[in-house]
């Protein structure tokens, strides 16, 4: 796929950059190389759904699925009304692995450890609750 100037003004303004900042962009080669492969992220979605879960506060429960699109923005039309800030921040960093995934032409689905778990440890250690989710990408959900 060639990056035409279309879609480089279209970045350009999507992104708020000046003329220079532009440059800046356009002058690293890997920023070229997520243009060519965006694509593959927009027609994707990335899914943490909860596969373990026990006194957590916000009552996250087993089978409740976070939706993500595919460079990593929380669909919120689609994910539980109430999340817990931690368990987001859990999933943020592979979200992020994903993405490097996608980028690399690897299937992420690929990822050999795909659960993470939220900040608290749990009752038996001290804290309160615990959940576990585990990463998925499918493909597009539109809504």
């Amino acid at each position: 796929m060639k990056i035409t100037a279309e879609m480089w003004d279209m970045l350009q303004e999507h992104l708020g950059y000046t003329d220079e900042q532009m440059k800046m962009f356009k002058d690293l080669p890997r920023n070229t190389d997520v243009m060519v492969k965006a694509p593959d992220l927009m027609n994707k979605t990335i899914t943490c759904t909860v596969v373990d879960s026990h006194g957590c506060n916000s009552r996250h429960r087993v089978g409740e699925t976070f939706y993500f699109d595919g460079v990593g923005n929380l669909l919120t039309k689609l994910s539980p009304k109430r999340i817990c800030v931690h368990a987001l921040n859990a999933m943020s960093p592979l979200i992020f692995t994903v993405n490097e995934l996608i980028y690399a032409g690897v299937d992420p689905n690929d990822i050999r450890f795909n659960r993470l778990g939220c900040l608290d440890v749990g009752v038996k250690c001290g804290g309160w609750g615990r959940i576990v989710l585990e990463i998925k990408v499918i493909d597009r959900i539109k809504k």
